[in-house]
């Protein structure tokens, strides 16, 4: 395997499925399926998810909410998320253990770097929830933070494109697709990978992003396989 240890990056809406909201039990039962097949290989698996499934705390103060409120529900919406998908890993036989940001101790341990990095040695996916458990960061910010402090070799955002395109590909016919970029010529392009804090901080450790279509089956494999899959930024 090309990797050791990764860190998965889901968005919230990535776990919908095909509907308007909420969550797809056949969604949550694929993507176990395709974590499986990773930690089969020896590969460590840590995951960090979106909320926007269920409360974004952008949207929320975009109407009127105050946005540290609307944040924190949106720190709880990744909880929700991340007990989901702790209970599709667990059906598929996978060991798990969730982390939080925030106490919710009757649900999550907290989130301890130490324990974390002991869990993945284990041969358990270790799922951080809560974000960072600070408003105004995002789950990006969370994924990149996790990454470098669990040590994973590369930070995989799984999405529903398969990589980075000079537009959006859903929208614009004749976008062209990046197989390996810089992060200094994602900067100048201005293109969308995740939020300016985040990049910075992937950018700052050195740490690979590779952007890949996570819905089309075998893909994290190919990836974690060192396979030409999806979008690398590197240095």
């Amino acid at each position: 395997m090309q990797y050791k240890r990764i860190l998965l990056k889901l968005s919230g809406e990535a776990l919908m499925g095909n509907r308007q909201y909420g969550i797809d039990p056949d969604r949550l039962a694929e993507y176990a399926e395709e974590i499986k097949k990773v930690l089969d290989k020896g590969v460590e698996v840590a995951i960090v998810i979106g909320g926007g499934n269920i409360f974004r705390g952008l949207a929320g103060a975009s109407r009127g909410m105050d946005r540290v409120q609307g944040d924190h529900m949106g720190m709880l919406a990744t909880v929700i998320n991340g007990l989901a998908l702790q209970s599709a890993l667990e059906e598929a036989g996978i060991q798990t253990r969730l982390q939080s940001a925030i106490q919710i101790n009757e649900v999550a341990e907290p989130f301890i770097r130490r324990r974390a990095i002991r869990h993945l040695e284990k041969g358990r996916v270790v799922i951080f929830g809560g974000g960072t458990g600070n408003p105004y960061f995002t789950t990006d910010s969370a994924a990149v933070l996790r990454a470098i402090e669990i040590h994973a070799d590369v930070i995989l955002k799984g999405t529903r494109v398969d990589g980075i395109y000079t537009s959006d590909p859903e929208k614009d016919d004749k976008a062209v697709k990046f197989d390996f970029i810089s992060f200094e010529d994602v900067l100048q392009k201005g293109l969308k990978v995740m939020d300016t804090t985040a990049f910075t901080l992937s950018q700052e450790n050195e740490l690979p992003i590779i952007v890949f279509d996570m819905n089309k089956k075998g893909n994290l494999l190919k990836v974690v396989n060192g396979e030409a899959i999806g979008t690398t930024v590197n240095l």
